[in-house]
């Protein structure tokens, strides 16, 4: 009898768990961006959120919460409810800010179910068209006629634009003037209005603007040239060898979640990320699609936190 009640129990729990994965959603889905609207995580939310609302027939709403490096809205996600109706859309800050910040209320491993890492980019070198340097090597002499007047701007503190910066300086061997905002949008407005000189920008908020001319793309912190900007050189092509910087944008569940539910998202997402018009928006930001599955993006920014934990540590940068 013992026997036949366990059994009995646990089918019980199979239905259970099946019918939740059926009902959910019932109700809107709020997706968490760390950064405020503009910047490079939005570029790739918003058009992500809008085939989902399509495929789950429930919005999938927005929530731009900004601030310490992306850490306040990483926060505020990872203390949602294990419900399934929080997402959260963070990115590669997440994985440096446990090498740079001494104290945070969240671990980016033990606090979120990995989903789907949705989109990785190359970083660009872009300047404002108040530097009329014409090439990437032309700059680097004005940065070393004039050391720490040039400035560049960042999403904020210990963020991939900081480090990228950090590690620019240190291979190309000047001295950049760094100002950190509250997100990558923001720093790029600044950029745009002349405001600001140079930014090491996620090649998916910059595109847009580099195409039509409000600023200039010097080099691509790539391997290869991007297919998104043929005509820009790579750092290494530029002068600069060994300097290549991607960033990445990937979705998480809050811990607990039941794993139907993950498994659903898991499976919305990738198919979200196969439809004909998230494909087109991808290639004309040079974006491709990163570990698809919870195991292999649980793997891949494992060894991201690692390898910015170096960067971290060579370049002193430790945040209170």
């Amino acid at each position: 009898m013992k026997s036949r009640s366990l059994i009995a129990a646990a089918a019980l729990a199979l239905f259970a768990a099946s019918a939740g994965a059926q009902s959910w959603p019932t109700k809107p889905v709020i997706m968490v961006v760390p950064f405020p609207a503009g910047g490079g995580t939005d570029a790739f939310a918003r058009p992500l959120s809008s085939i989902l609302s399509k495929q789950l027939g429930k919005q999938v709403i927005i929530d731009n919460r900004g601030g310490a490096g992306g850490n306040l809205g990483a926060s505020i996600a990872a203390h949602a409810s294990k419900d399934g109706y929080t997402i959260f859309m963070g990115a590669v800050h997440h994985a440096i800010a446990p090498s740079v910040y001494k104290k945070l209320d969240y671990s980016i491993e033990k606090d979120f179910s990995p989903i789907t890492v949705v989109a990785v980019v190359p970083q660009v070198i872009v300047v404002s068209r108040r530097i009329k340097d014409p090439d990437l090597k032309s700059f680097i002499e004005t940065a070393r006629k004039n050391p720490g007047k040039l400035n560049y701007g960042s999403a904020g503190n210990g963020t991939s634009h900081h480090l990228a910066g950090e590690l620019f300086k240190q291979a190309a061997g000047i001295d950049l003037a760094h100002v950190p905002y509250k997100g990558a949008g923001p720093a790029l407005q600044d950029l745009i209005a002349g405001q600001m000189d140079v930014m090491f920008d996620g090649l998916g908020s910059s595109a847009q603007h580099i195409k039509s001319g409000t600023i200039r793309a010097l080099a691509v912190a790539s391997a290869t040239r991007s297919p998104a900007l043929p005509d820009v050189p790579t750092a290494a092509e530029a002068g600069v060898k060994g300097y290549v910087v991607s960033t990445w944008y990937a979705l998480w569940a809050v811990a607990g979640t039941p794993k139907d539910i993950v498994d659903r998202l898991v499976s919305e997402t990738n198919k979200a990320l196969a439809a004909p018009e998230v494909k087109n928006v991808w290639a004309s930001q040079g974006a491709t699609i990163g570990p698809s599955n919870p195991k292999d993006m649980g793997g891949f920014v494992s060894t991201e936190i690692a390898k910015w934990a170096r960067v971290a540590k060579s370049a002193q940068i430790q945040i209170d």
